[in-house]
């Protein structure tokens, strides 16, 4: 493909973000307008006119979907030797390369579970702790770490951290170092701490670094109102004096930083960078005009960026409903979906989206008494499976030795062994389920690079199990807002839209309001076709009348 031909398939925005090659580059991308499309097509026409080689370049994404996505789009440019890659993988792959050099044994392995070791260091305190509270204990020992804070740091800023799991200060302190001590102990890292040996490893050996310079030299960074102050150390350690960094991001969409993430480096990178070239993409060319035209009333008065343009059909306004009950919440819902199949949308094309995990139990029980088949997204639960837990084991097993089958051959071989088949099961239930679970692992051999190994393969589904990064079914997808970022259907349903659950309860601050905010925002930009907003009046649990989300209010108040 020629240079003049990568740039026919772009719009003039995209164009003249794909067009400057060379020293710091940002794009602020709006939802829907194109991001993707926009960096691969940059990263190939570099190729093309001679201002890379692709063995030079690193693409950085925080999901195995994002890289996944990223690496077929530039095959299909005819660009297949660029790295793809998470910044835990990127870091993961320099620790595992570098340390047995400097330290002359293998690094570390991640744990394959914190909440595990977490639930494990809690018991030895005599604490027990159900499965929410352990992902917020997770989440806060997350944040302390991207945001680059030892334990010591952390205990003189402990009392200002919202209460965690119900735990005082102290035993909060308790808990993260006996977790710590636990893994140092068993000879374990978890995901944070790649980042952060990482990067100490290369500040310490100037042979490390010096190496990762000559093989990088042009950087691209997805989803940059999400790096943490972790992530951008490692970033710019990776980058040392040279500035051919391209970054894309969108302050409307930043909803992490509960775990570290912040947008100000975003913010701020034509501040740092004096000669950086800012280009901004408003054309939504996934939503109507409807929804759109929803979304930029969300960011009016809160954003300094150029409102989107819907390059879409008009479309049907947005239907903004409030429910008796969450129990009847959930069966309109339901009903609606049902309608929708009837009418012939696919269940891929349709989501349900909420704030929190605990607010799905009431959809999945209105779907399952229609029959309507979904997945959930955001959870564990693929990854718990007992089926694709035994299959990852066996293909971390069989990856230590040698092998000289293809992917696809040793992959199969494994999953026969296990009761797969190349034929679905004519009955349905858990047979099926089983069959279905470990032939979704089959079908990201098809996203992996050509003459991947079977030990590539396996750090793959470690990392896309980190990353609760799971395989998409040909069924109603049920997520929390933060688990639907990055994906888009053509039919969406928010539910519980409420206050104290959007914006969630905790949310006290300004800055927190507008995070929650920001939630929203990136809910509604989910949709391409329909959406429906709705919450229930009365939470039956706790007899409280709930009150639509003062995001909504001055639409609620018209239906």
């Amino acid at each position: 493909m020629t240079p003049d031909q990568i740039l026919e398939a772009l719009d003039p925005e995209q164009q003249q973000a794909a067009e400057s090659l060379v020293g710091p580059v940002c794009i602020l991308a709006g939802a829907g307008t194109g991001k993707t499309r926009t960096i691969t097509h940059r990263i190939a026409y570099g190729i093309a006119k001679g201002y890379y080689s692709a063995n030079r370049v690193l693409a950085l994404t925080y999901t195995n979907r994002a890289a996944g996505e990223l690496r077929l789009r530039l095959r299909n440019l005819g660009i297949p030797g660029v790295s793809v890659k998470t910044f835990h993988a990127a870091a993961l792959a320099q620790l595992q390369f570098f340390w047995p050099q400097f330290a002359g044994i293998p690094a570390p392995t991640v744990i394959e579970s914190k909440a595990r070791s977490i639930a494990k260091a809690a018991e030895g305190l005599k604490l027990s702790f159900d499965p929410a509270s352990i992902r917020d204990i997770a989440a806060e020992i997350e944040w302390r770490k991207y945001s680059m804070l030892s334990l010591d740091d952390y205990a003189a800023i402990v009392e200002t951290r919202p209460k965690v799991a119900g735990l005082s200060a102290e035993r909060n302190l308790q808990l993260q170092g006996a977790y710590e001590v636990a893994k140092a102990a068993a000879n374990k890292l978890d995901w944070e701490d790649v980042l952060i040996l990482t990067l100490g490893m290369l500040r310490a050996e100037p042979r490390a670094i010096t190496h990762v310079r000559q093989q990088y030299r042009f950087f691209t960074v997805d989803e940059y109102q999400d790096i943490s102050p972790l992530q951008h150390a490692l970033l710019d350690e990776w980058l040392g004096d040279y500035q051919d960094l391209c970054v894309v991001g969108d302050p409307n969409q930043t909803i992490y930083s509960f775990t570290g993430a912040t947008s100000e480096f975003l913010s701020n990178f034509a501040e740092r960078y004096a000669d950086a070239k800012v280009v901004q993409l408003t054309r939504n060319y996934r939503s109507t005009k409807e929804i759109v035209a929803f979304a930029n009333r969300l960011t009016a008065d809160v954003s300094n960026l150029e409102p989107l343009q819907s390059q879409g059909a008009l479309g049907v306004a947005p239907l903004i409903r409030p429910s008796a009950t969450i129990a009847e919440e959930a069966a309109v819902v339901a009903q609606a979906i049902s309608d929708k199949l009837d009418q012939g949308t696919a269940p891929s094309e349709i989501a349900v989206l909420y704030r929190v995990n605990g607010q799905s139990e009431s959809i999945e029980n209105a779907l399952t008494h229609l029959g309507i088949s979904y997945q959930v997204r955001g959870g564990e639960r693929f990854f718990s499976r007992t089926e694709v837990q035994q299959a990852m084991q066996a293909i971390r097993v069989e990856a230590l030795g040698s092998t000289d089958k293809a992917l696809y051959h040793a992959v199969t071989d494994i999953m026969r062994s296990l009761g797969w088949q190349s034929q679905a099961p004519q009955v349905k239930g858990a047979p099926y389920d089983r069959w279905e679970a470990l032939n979704s692992l089959v079908q990201i051999v098809d996203e992996m690079p050509e003459q991947a190994s079977l030990e590539e393969f396996a750090k793959e589904l470690d990392e896309r199990q980190r990353s609760q990064h799971e395989p998409l079914k040909p069924s109603i997808t049920l997520a929390t807002i933060h688990a639907a970022k990055g994906l888009e259907w053509e039919v969406v349903f928010m539910v519980g839209a409420s206050e104290g659950y959007l914006p969630i309860a905790y949310a006290k601050t300004p800055a927190e309001i507008a995070e929650e905010r920001r939630l929203l925002y990136v809910g509604v930009t989910r949709a391409k076709k329909e959406l429906t907003i709705s919450w229930p009046k009365t939470d039956v649990a706790g007899g409280r009348t709930r009150e639509p989300s003062r995001f909504l209010s001055s639409w609620a108040t018209r239906n």
